[in-house]
């Protein structure tokens, strides 16, 4: 049986049963010649896929909305699909494309912008199609971005920006300063995951699944140790008490917008994110210790070559302009452990 069309109201609609499948559907058109073109069209769609299997005519789209189903990063994936269409196959997505993708979506992006916003998603969407052998696994040629400086904070910015923020989100700069987590594995920390006796925080959902446990100068543990609450997340919204939500953990989510605020009153520049506290950490720890192994450790990176993205190399006496500050990373120069107990 092929499949008939219908006319519901102004629509058109397709009916049947095409090699065993059942179609009830909406064409979406509204000129019969338009619709007839589409009811073909899905008749050699179901054809094809019945006798090649579903890896050799699975679509973009398709690929896309397993990969949103199973909780991928959405961002940016609106225009792409856009472009694509509910009609490219996942086979045809080459650096051919993804060019023209960009030319239609990023006409006057940038090499960074094309980067993130297009080839990191598309990316994403196909290396999980093709882990369940739905689709080849493939590259795509990233542009060359120019070389820039990452902002980092010197000790004196940091105590502006401390000094600007509200209780709340001055809590979470200081832990972010001294501990180097990602935003996002701060607002998913809970209170039983600190030790503050041994100046200690255990991350256990991090962005490459491998769980850490990071270590606190005494000014974090400090913020920490006032905390009043026993149970729940460490850091919590104004309003009813939640865990924050990062919708974009490079951003600060809804934390952003008591961070931006503190940093605006600090008299810092809008490079200045949440995300930049981590990069900051890198340098001070490294300034501080000198130890590039434990960097990667506490970092929770897996290749040097990232670990060196986030840690800039400061003037010499960083180092000790961050231990005036309150900012000690070298364990062998912290007071006696008891020293740190006695905080809570």
């Amino acid at each position: 049986m092929s499949l008939t069309l219908q006319k519901r109201g102004k629509i058109w609609h397709i009916k049947g049963t095409v090699v065993g499948v059942k179609i009830r559907e909406s064409t979406r058109l509204g000129d019969r010649k338009s619709a007839e073109l589409y009811k073909n069209l899905r008749e050699t769609e179901i054809v094809q896929r019945h006798s090649l299997g579903r890896a050799a005519t699975l679509t973009f789209a398709e690929a896309a909305l397993t990969y949103l189903e199973a909780g991928g990063e959405g961002r940016y994936l609106r225009k792409i699909l856009d472009f694509a269409g509910p009609r490219t196959m996942a086979t045809e997505i080459d650096n051919t494309w993804i060019n023209a993708a960009a030319a239609a979506i990023y006409p006057t992006a940038g090499p960074a912008t094309i980067n993130r916003q297009l080839i990191t998603p598309t990316a994403a969407v196909l290396n999980m199609a093709a882990a369940e052998g739905l689709t080849a696994p493939r590259r795509f040629r990233r542009r060359k971005e120019p070389p820039g400086r990452t902002r980092w904070l010197t000790p004196d910015e940091a105590e502006r920006l401390i000094d600007a923020a509200e209780p709340r989100i001055k809590n979470l700069i200081l832990f972010l300063l001294g501990s180097g987590c990602r935003p996002i594995e701060a607002f998913q920390l809970e209170l039983d995951d600190l030790h503050l006796l041994t100046g200690e925080a255990w991350i256990w959902r991090s962005k490459t699944d491998t769980p850490r446990m990071v270590e606190l100068p005494p000014r974090s543990v400090a913020a920490l140790a006032a905390i009043e609450r026993e149970t729940g997340a460490v850091f919590v919204t104004p309003r009813g008490g939640r865990a924050y939500r990062s919708d974009a953990s490079k951003g600060g989510g809804q934390a952003a917008v008591g961070f931006n605020h503190a940093r605006d009153a600090a008299g810092l520049g809008s490079d200045v994110t949440p995300y930049t506290l981590r990069h900051t950490w890198a340098t001070w720890f490294y300034a501080s210790t000198g130890d590039f192994g434990k960097l990667l450790d506490l970092g929770g990176w897996t290749r040097a070559d990232t670990a060196n993205i986030y840690r800039k190399i400061g003037p010499a006496d960083l180092g000790a302009r961050g231990a005036a500050a309150g900012w000690t990373f070298d364990r062998r120069t912290l007071p006696p452990r008891r020293a740190i107990r006695a905080v809570k």
